[in-house]
């Protein structure tokens, strides 16, 4: 188990160095030039000289990459255009928006995937009733899930708010996660004001692939409850419900978790649009600030978190796989 975790650290380390080469590359070869968007197109020819040696964009290319890697690995990654302040200081603010805002939705897909894989095992009319609901919200995209709910719940029914993480002045909290703030800071009022604030964007993100999950588990509930071991604990008489649990589960678990790992990078990418739909201040309103006025350096920064967080949650995916699995170590 030692050798398999430390295979997919080596692995997780050299997928990150490649995303770093590749965003590199990709700021070198847009076309944007970050030093005349920070001095202006008006800046002399001089001016821009001296910027460029300032910012090392003088020197070769490789060297230029080692540097980026040296001052991200120290925590600098630039000057924002958009705001004119380092990059790591507007991360610091968005970054838990958007990774509250990514487990709410994480949690959300589970939820449904569980409940739901249970209820597409319903005979009769009122099963395919149940499956052509959720099946039909899978196929309809994260921004108009988001408006929907914004219609039913804010317009119609009145009971969620719009827009934003919380109604009330932002807590200065040490997670920056404005639910455990609450919760930390002793005041469960503001934690159900940023949780109501929370449902619905992450519902919206957590829709399809929560659904998609769903077909995964309930195939594989369905393919353990016809199996050989099912047959043989029913005639030691064993309940369906213990069969269930201590064997159908289990082994259905292995495909829906791999099968998460991918929707995790898909529900990443619909939060992007999620946070514009509600005014979520996290990395998705950001990065498409950046992108407006060629932020490079803010566009790469955002592009490396989300890239090595999804790197990340399917490494994890894996080594929980190889608990569940021991077959798995050997690959």
């Amino acid at each position: 188990m030692v050798r398999f975790i430390i295979n997919r650290v080596g692995s997780l380390i050299g997928v990150l160095i490649v995303l770093s080469i590749v965003v590199f590359v990709v700021q070198r070869i847009s076309g944007a030039d970050p030093v005349r968007s920070y001095l202006g197109a008006n800046s002399s020819a001089a001016a821009v000289e001296r910027m460029r040696e300032h910012l090392g964009l003088d020197q070769p290319l490789f060297k230029q990459y080692l540097d980026y890697v040296w001052n991200a690995l120290h925590g600098n990654l630039g000057l924002s255009l958009s705001t004119q302040r380092p990059v790591t200081t507007e991360l610091a603010a968005r970054v838990p928006a958007t990774f509250e805002l990514a487990i709410w939705a994480i949690t959300l897909s589970v939820i449904i995937a569980i409940v739901l894989s249970r209820l597409c095992s319903v005979r009769g009319w009122g099963g395919g009733i149940i499956r052509f609901v959720f099946f039909s919200a899978a196929s309809a995209p994260s921004f108009l899930l988001a408006t929907a709910g914004l219609l039913l719940f804010f317009g119609q029914l009145h009971v969620l708010p719009a827009q934003g993480r919380t109604s009330f002045p932002p807590l200065t909290g040490p997670t920056g996660f404005y639910v455990l703030d609450g919760l930390l800071d002793g005041d469960p009022l503001y934690a159900w004001d940023a949780a109501q604030h929370l449902f619905l964007p992450a519902l919206a993100a957590s829709i399809g692939p929560g659904i998609a999950l769903a077909r995964v588990l309930a195939d594989g509930l369905d393919t353990g409850a016809k199996s050989g071991y099912a047959k043989t604990a029913r005639s030691l008489g064993e309940t369906e419900g213990a069969i269930l649990f201590r064997h159908s589960l289990r082994n259905a678990s292995s495909p829906a978790m791999s099968f998460l790992g991918v929707q995790i990078g898909l529900m990443l990418s619909s939060l992007v649009v999620v946070e514009q739909i509600f005014s979520w201040n996290g990395l998705g309103q950001y990065l498409t600030a950046a992108i407006s006025v060629a932020d490079l350096a803010s566009v790469a920064a955002i592009s490396l978190i989300l890239g090595g967080a999804y790197v990340l949650i399917n490494s994890i995916v894996d080594i929980l796989l190889a608990v569940v699995d021991p077959r798995l170590r050997t690959l």
